[in-house]
């Protein structure tokens, strides 16, 4: 798992998460072009989280989820799963 990159989406994760409610607006009745503001923020806010979801799966997906320190997997190039005797159905033998 490589630290230096999940802590920045964690934290990113976390951020995101906690601002989507805008608690600040709350009792604000100011309106802007015939919306009222925290709907906006709303918008605003989805808008962030989608960049910011898109980066994230171009860059970091399947952080913190690795299990081989070599990177290796399970599944070889020819798409047959090595270390596995099962047949057709699941069954191990």
């Amino acid at each position: 798992m490589r630290r230096t990159e999940l802590l920045p989406w964690l934290a990113a994760a976390v951020v995101l998460a906690g601002l989507t409610v805008p608690w600040f607006l709350w009792g604000t009745s100011t309106v802007v072009a015939g919306l009222p503001v925290w709907l906006w923020w709303h918008v605003g806010w989805m808008c962030l989280a989608s960049v910011a979801f898109w980066l994230f799966a171009q860059r970091a997906w399947g952080i913190g989820i690795e299990t081989a320190g070599d990177g290796s997997s399970d599944v070889s190039r020819d798409g047959t799963v090595r270390g596995s005797e099962s047949e057709a159905g699941g069954e191990r033998r």
